[in-house]
Parts: structure tokens; sequence; C-alpha cells
């Protein structure tokens, strides 16, 4: 995984699946201790299918930072992969504005997937120091599956949950991101264009999750966020 010198980084869900995606986030406890800092790694395929919907996904990624930032307790890393072998990490952002800057500078490429990249990366950070969560934001699986469902039971055997959230129709994407979350014990669920409102408030969920647990979940709710609804509607 490249670290870049310059922080540079990188048809809608049914009501049942959107259901059995907060049911398997049900069973992930509070995830950092009390008066402890989160950990959250944000990663995106930047290959140039995910060119239509990239504006939608950096003002999903800021809205999500911005919750989490108000919690007080959640720093993200921002991975992203396109091209020939390009894969990159920015480093650990505390503030959403940086954020924004940092998706401000990337730019979808042609070139296949690098999931594996990802999930090994996620692993070294992990081994430096606690990471809470690792979410994924793609639409295609382009490697060997047997690779990346070996490194998503490590991720899990370590408390490293992957949410993997799916764009578009692929069907061997769908397969292999179900097993990854499934093997991490994290949670997949599939999104379009359509849907991403829904998208940005689960985000923004699993984002408060991640650095505040239960309590900052209902502090969410009591704003008004349909994605913290339900989620306590099934941790409780």
């Amino acid at each position: 995984m490249a670290k870049d010198n310059q922080q540079t980084p990188a048809p809608v869900s049914s009501k049942p699946e959107i259901k059995a995606f907060l049911d398997q986030v049900r069973a992930l406890g509070p995830s950092t201790a009390q008066g402890g800092r989160g950990r959250l790694i944000f990663a995106l395929d930047a290959t140039m299918s995910r060119q239509p919907t990239w504006d939608s996904a950096c003002t999903l990624q800021a809205d999500m930072f911005r919750e989490a930032s108000g919690i007080g307790g959640l720093d993200i890393q921002l991975v992203y992969f396109r091209g020939l072998n390009e894969c990159r990490a920015s480093g650990w952002v505390t503030q959403s504005q940086r954020l924004a800057e940092l998706m401000s500078h990337i730019d979808c490429r042609g070139g296949q997937t690098q999931i594996s990249k990802v999930l090994s990366h996620a692993r070294q950070e992990h081994a430096a120091k606690k990471v809470q969560a690792l979410v994924f934001v793609g639409d295609a699986m382009e490697e060997p599956l047997d690779a990346l469902c070996q490194m998503a039971g490590e991720l899990g055997l370590l408390g490293v949950p992957v949410f993997m959230f799916q764009e578009g129709n692929d069907a061997i994407a769908e397969s292999a991101y179900r097993e990854i979350a499934r093997l991490s014990r994290g949670a997949y669920c599939h999104f379009d264009a359509g849907s991403a409102h829904q998208l940005g408030e689960l985000l923004r969920a699993v984002a408060a999750y991640a650095a505040g647990g239960i309590k900052a979940l209902r502090e969410l709710s009591a704003k008004h966020s349909s994605g913290a609804q339900m989620l306590l509607a099934q941790l409780k």
C-alpha cells in the first residue's frame, strides 16, 4: 500500500436487505474504550466505472466524517485504488474540511480492482494501532476470491469488521462482497445512484457507532437520522 506523500488519498436495496444488513451490525459491540478515539478506514474503488457517481460518493463521505467529527471520537483514513496498480492511503484525518480537500484531489481512472491491497492495508494499520472498522464502496471484483476470503477471515479474527457497500448489479461482486462481510463479521448492503441518501444515512450511523457506540447512535437518532434509528432498532 503506497502512502501519498501529500496525504492525497484515496436497484435500491429492499427493506429485507436493509434489515439483513442491520441484523449483521447488531452483533457488533461498542468498538472503542470509554474516552478513546475510534479509527475507521474508508476505502473506495476509483476505477472508471465509478465516475458517474463519484461526486455523490465524495459528498456522502464528507457528510459521514462531519457526523463523526461532531462526536469527537473518530479518525478516518481514506484509501483508494485506480489505474494500473495504483493504491494509496491518506494520513489519518481528524478534520472534516481536510477530508473534503483530500477527496477533491481524486479522479477516476481505468483499471482493475485491488481489494486485496485494501484488506492487507487494513491489517497492517490494525497491527500498528487498533482499527474499529473498514468501510468499502465499489461496484466490481476482478481478483481471486479465495485470497480475499482468507484476508477477510483474518480481519474478522482481529475484530476488524468490513462493511461492504455495492453500487450496481454485478453478480460476481455481490457474491464476493457478501462473503468478505460475512467472514470479517461485518455487513453487506447494495445501493444504486437513486439511493444515495439512504446510503449516506447508514454511513453516518456506522461512523457514529464506531466512534461512540450506542450512546452516539442515540444522540444521532435524536436528530431524526433514519440510519441511526434503523441501527438502534436492531441493536436494542
